[in-house]
């Protein structure tokens, strides 16, 4: 099925436990807070649906149903396209400012499926039960966010041993015939108030002792039991759409998952009880490669938005002339090329998983994401020193187009030989959202850690990379020629 706007924003609106400080949210469709980015996801969920896209951004099942494209288990790189040129459409209509978008977590449990075999190791029904929960996120077209790291608190477990407290973090409490009981938190259900469901597992190792935490598992939102607790909405604090362009429509939240004794049936649970085999899943699968290729490609939405602004910005007056300027918006396009080359290169050296399945390649979709997180700053630093002072030199608001008295002054004296004035104030207000509102330094936090820890991404670029080929290249080389003969002779003297 391919699921409406207006079947998402149905299926998000009642039995569901959402606080933003400590209002309760009844509508999160409606709410000030949240119905902007409720409809982005709506408009998005339309989008893919148009007969314009329909060719990739959707796939004909078994049975003739179709299926967002983002749910196709590829078995050639046309199938790799299909999905790339999916997350792409969708990247593009939200300027890759919504991360954790209805394609991410759904490229996960698609590339878990993909090698059931790997849960089916501590139990045949545990393989059963992904499959199982892919075929169903498939066919309701749903929309699911992740927590899958502790919350920093539970990261000294032994402060809350000395203090006789449990420990905050999600656990199993109680295993019963029809399922088990969780309770705790778990960090960070980005997208979570538009989800239906949350993703419950441990993308970060695990001591042997934690055996009860190392539970994965899907929970929906509508649970008896669970709450998401919504940080400071930054919507709400936009004015209106022209001050704020990017706050006002974009701004997909992150919330703490808190479960008091909620009840997750057995068909739900993917791996429990195992530490190694809780975080194994994500490395022994392609999901990481999956849900991370759609990370780059939605970054290089971003990344084309900037590039296009800074353009823009230097065009408005007249800087784009200068040859030094140049040269920066030079460099900013090859930036933006090499990492278009990145994500097409995981497609043209796709792996074979073996299994009749293909996937991106792992060690250039890493490449990318290191690239990613070590770029996003400099890069919106690059922007704002194009800005100058140009940000900061417009009135207060647009309310100055009101007053006509006000408004003619405003063209007279804000306006440059290239642009308007109220031209001028719409370019930079949404500059300033990109590298200078609140939302803008959520997205320095957001790119600079949404795939963990500079070293944690460090690793997975160790830990991927053939050290024994490039040490040969090495070998080889000083094996072709040989320690001169008075060398030896000097030494043995």
């Amino acid at each position: 099925m391919l699921r409406t706007g207006r079947e998402h924003l149905e299926s998000i609106r009642d039995g569901r436990t959402i606080y933003l400080g400590s209002e309760k949210v009844t509508d999160v469709a409606e709410h000030p807070a949240f119905r902007n980015a409720a409809k982005t996801i709506a408009a998005v969920y339309d989008l893919k649906r148009d007969q314009a896209h329909e060719a990739f951004a959707s796939y004909e099942g078994e049975g003739g149903e179709r299926f967002s494209s983002y749910y196709l288990q590829p078995r050639s790189r046309d199938d790799l396209r299909k999905r790339t040129r999916t997350h792409q459409l969708i990247g593009d209509a939200t300027y890759g400012m919504w991360g954790r978008s209805i394609d991410h977590v759904s490229s996960f449990i698609t590339a878990m499926a993909m090698r059931s075999d790997i849960f089916s190791r501590k139990g045949a029904q545990y393989g059963a039960n992904i499959t199982a929960f892919y075929e169903r996120m498939r066919s309701e077209d749903a929309y699911a966010s992740y927590a899958i790291t502790p919350p920093q608190g539970s990261r000294d477990p032994e402060f809350y041993q000395r203090q006789n407290l449990a420990s905050p973090t999600l656990r199993v409490v109680d295993e019963k015939d029809d399922g088990i009981v969780i309770s705790g938190m778990k960090m960070l259900a980005t997208g979570g108030v538009f989800s239906n469901y949350v993703f419950v597992g441990n993308i970060l190792p695990l001591a042997p002792s934690q055996i009860k935490e190392s539970v994965t598992c899907m929970v929906p939102v509508s649970a008896p039991g669970v709450a998401l607790w919504a940080r400071k909405s930054l919507e709400r604090e936009a004015r209106s759409e022209f001050e704020a362009p990017l706050t006002w429509r974009f701004d997909e939240t992150d919330s703490m998952l808190m479960c008091d004794n909620v009840k997750i049936p057995w068909e739900y649970v993917f791996t429990m009880d195992d530490p190694d085999q809780s975080r194994n899943i994500y490395i022994e699968t392609p999901a990481h490669s999956f849900g991370n290729h759609q990370a780059n490609v939605r970054f290089h939405s971003k990344m084309k938005l900037i590039v296009g602004l800074a353009s823009r910005i230097t065009q408005s007056s007249g800087a784009d002339q200068v040859p030094a300027v140049r040269e920066t918006l030079g460099r900013l396009a090859a930036l933006e090329s090499a990492l278009n080359g990145m994500i097409h290169g995981q497609i043209e050296c796709a792996e074979d998983w073996g299994n009749g399945y293909i996937g991106y390649n792992r060690r250039m979709m890493y490449a990318a994401l290191n690239w990613c997180t070590e770029n996003y700053s400099p890069i919106v630093d690059c922007l704002r020193e194009l800005c100058g002072g140009g940000v900061f030199q417009m009135p207060a608001d647009i309310s100055v187009s009101e007053d006509p008295a006000l408004a003619e002054q405003f063209e007279t004296f804000f306006r440059t030989p290239q642009m308007h004035a109220q031209d001028r104030m719409k370019l930079f207000k949404l500059a300033w959202d990109v590298v200078g509102t609140e939302f803008a330094g959520r997205h320095q936090s957001y790119e600079k850690f949404y795939a963990g820890a500079a070293f944690v991404v460090k690793n997975h670029n160790f830990r991927e990379t053939p050290w024994e080929y490039f040490r040969k290249i090495v070998d080889d080389l000083m094996a072709s020629y040989d320690v001169p003969q008075h060398a030896l002779r000097d030494a043995a003297e």
